[in-house]
């Protein structure tokens, strides 16, 4: 059987920029760009600010994570670094097409003490553990508002979608359990060495608990962020819908087919925050607010990318 013709990354990167600028020009329709852009202009600069710190905090949360789950396979990190690199993987992932090249370089730089294999394992499973954290606090809030008065009005062309998303995520690991006993060859020794290496490095009883705090905590950080971006364009979120909607207008950002999620973070947004009776534009407003203020709480890491250096053991 013939190779399938492999598509050149410059394509690739052309398609992602032509996907956003699309969306963004379908959103300025549907979703009343002025309005959105007259909110941006009059955001309360006290809650952008309450965002830059919540993204702040994120990301030297996530550095902490990271540096959790590396020395589980033996690359040893002090404080300064993890922070220092993370910064440098974010303002990559947020200026580039693709939205991982940041990562992808930070395990690059990682691999001398461990080898190339270990420094990715521990970037990738850094990033699942926060995707899962933002998963149950999405889960919890979505059960909470079906059993709790006053709940959120669920509209019943969204609630099966959620339903299915949320019931999948819980199916996934005992499936993928599964299917690495039964699956033959290479394939399944593949797969039960990366959940030997997820077991290792986020589930082992000396750093479970650490990756469980340090994995809510930035998913509440993110989530308040959004918040506070919400408020600054004065739409302000109940508590239960900030933790039912926001992790879905942010899991719509894991769809590689745009820059860095956006144009499809705001279209989340703008379909899903009329639920709670605000606006499609205030979603717009909200989450280019969190967009743009993400790309400032990052901007340290321009100044790293001319200190970029292979990491090297250090104490703390």
């Amino acid at each position: 059987m013939p190779a399938l013709p492999r598509i050149p990354p410059a394509v690739l990167r052309l398609v992602q920029i032509s996907m956003t600028i699309g969306i963004f020009v379908v959103l300025w329709h549907v979703a009343d760009g002025e309005t959105a852009v007259g909110r941006l202009a009059n955001a309360t600069p006290g809650w952008l600010v309450a965002a830059f710190a919540a993204l702040t905090l994120q990301t030297v949360l996530s550095a902490l994570r990271w540096r959790l789950t590396a020395g589980q396979f033996g690359i040893v990190l002090n404080r300064r670094t993890a922070v220092r690199e993370y910064y440098l993987s974010q303002i990559v992932n947020q200026t580039l097409p693709g939205g991982f090249l940041g990562d992808a370089g930070r395990a690059v730089r990682a691999r001398a003490q461990a080898g190339l294999m270990a420094s990715g394992q521990a970037v990738v499973f850094e990033r699942l553990a926060g995707q899962i954290a933002i998963f149950v606090l999405l889960t919890l809030a979505f059960v909470a508002t079906l059993v709790m008065p006053g709940g959120l009005d669920w509209p019943r062309w969204l609630l099966p979608g959620v339903t299915l998303l949320v019931l999948g995520g819980l199916s996934l690991p005992p499936g993928l359990w599964l299917v690495a006993r039964v699956l033959p060859g290479r394939a399944g020794r593949g797969l039960k060495q990366l959940g030997q290496g997820f077991m290792l490095s986020v589930a082992a009883p000396a750093v479970r608990w650490r990756q469980l705090g340090l994995s809510l905590a930035t998913a509440l950080c993110n989530v308040a962020a959004f918040s506070f971006c919400a408020a600054a364009i004065g739409a302000e979120l109940p508590l239960v819908a900030s933790l039912a909607l926001v992790p879905l207008i942010l899991f719509a950002m894991i769809i590689p087919i745009s820059v860095s999620g956006w144009g499809l973070r705001e279209g989340a947004a703008a379909a899903l925050f009329p639920i709670t009776g605000a606006a499609a534009s205030e979603g717009l407003a909200a989450s280019i607010a969190f967009g743009l203020v993400f790309l400032v709480a990052v901007l340290p890491g321009a100044v790293f990318l001319t200190l970029a250096s292979p990491v090297r053991p250090m104490k703390s």
